[in-house]
């Protein structure tokens, strides 16, 4: 169980500090933001306040204890960010490179959703992983 906690929490903690990363570019620097969001991806200009104060409600939910459902919200809402995000660069046609710049922050999702679920069981059957 320790291993799995500490895991939970390195590849969780990375996941909300990408994901409020990405939610303060938008408050940070709006205008940049703007440019991508509204300019290349022509998105509502009101679509990344809505957005980002999401990821940060649901930096929130994963990162304090209880709420096991909210947590599946939160999580199901990364996971649609993370795929619309790379289905709007493929129908733009952007290059590719911006495809496998996505990867990492996959990658570190599907750790982060695993260990979650991992620690869920393991904290309800008493397991010692």
């Amino acid at each position: 169980m320790k291993t799995t906690k500490i895991l939970f929490w390195v590849f969780n903690g990375l996941l909300c500090a990408m994901m409020l990363f990405s939610a303060y570019s938008y408050f940070g620097t709006p205008e940049e933001m703007n440019k991508i969001v509204v300019g290349h991806f022509q998105y509502p200009p009101y679509f990344m306040g809505l957005l980002s104060t999401a990821k940060i409600l649901a930096i929130i939910v994963i990162m304090i204890p209880g709420f096991p459902r909210l947590k599946e919200w939160a999580y199901a809402g990364f996971a649609f960010d993370l795929v619309f995000l790379i289905y709007s660069m493929m129908a733009l046609h952007d290059p590719s490179d911006g495809y496998l710049f996505m990867s990492p922050f996959i990658v570190v999702f599907v750790l982060a959703y695993y260990f979650h679920i991992k620690k869920q069981r393991a904290v309800a059957t008493g397991g010692n992983s």
